[in-house]
C-alpha cells in the first residue's frame, strides 16, 4: 500500500514538473492545445464516417423541422451563392459566443456542406486541396464544442445538375 502511495505522489510531482516546465517556456500558451485537437479531431473523423450524406438524404433531411444548414464560408461567397436557407457562419467566427447565439442548442441537427461539395462553380465555390476542405474543419469545430448531431454533404455536385436549389443572398 505504501509503494503504491509513492508511485501516486511520484506521477503527480512528474505531471506538475511538465506542466511547470511547460509554463516556464516562453513559447508556451495555455489557449492553445495541439494534443488536445488532434486527440478531437480523431475522435470527429471517426464519428464523420457514419455522418456523411448523398445529395438526396442531404435534402430530405433539410426539409425537417429543426434541421439547420451551415454554411462556413466566407461572407463574400455566401452571398454570391448558398444553399437556399442556409445560415452562414463564417469558419473564422466559429467561436464559442458565436455558437451559443446561433446554435445554442448542441442537439441541433446541423447540416454541412462547402466548397469542394461543387464542381464548375469556381467563383461562388473555388476549390481548396481535398485535405484542406472546410467540411473537415467545420465537421472537427462543430464536434470540438460539444455538436454530435452534424451530417455533411458527401458528393462532389455539379453546379449545373444539382438538385439542390440554390441562392445568392438578397442585395
Amino acid at each position: 500500500m505504501s509503494s503504491l502511495w509513492i508511485i501516486a505522489a511520484a506521477a503527480v510531482v512528474l505531471v506538475g514538473t511538465a506542466s511547470q516546465g511547460r509554463a516556464q517556456d516562453p513559447l508556451f500558451n495555455p489557449a492553445i492545445d495541439m494534443e488536445g485537437y488532434l486527440r478531437v479531431s480523431a475522435e470527429a473523423a471517426r464519428h464523420r464516417e457514419t455522418r456523411r450524406l448523398s445529395e438526396d438524404d442531404f435534402i430530405r433531411m433539410s426539409r425537417e423541422k429543426g434541421t439547420i444548414v451551415l454554411d462556413a464560408r466566407s461572407r463574400e461567397k455566401f452571398d454570391e451563392l448558398h444553399v437556399k436557407g442556409a445560415v452562414n457562419l463564417s469558419f473564422p467566427d466559429i467561436t464559442i459566443a458565436s455558437l451559443r447565439e446561433t446554435l445554442p442548442d448542441t442537439r441541433t441537427r446541423i447540416l454541412i456542406y462547402c466548397n469542394n461539395n461543387f464542381r464548375n462553380a469556381e467563383r461562388p465555390f473555388p476549390a481548396k486541396r481535398m485535405t484542406a476542405s472546410l467540411n473537415l474543419s467545420t465537421y472537427i469545430a462543430l464536434y470540438t464544442y460539444g455538436y454530435r448531431n452534424v451530417y455533411e454533404l458527401a458528393p462532389l455536385l455539379d453546379l449545373q445538375t444539382t438538385k439542390l436549389a440554390l441562392e445568392p443572398s438578397a442585395r
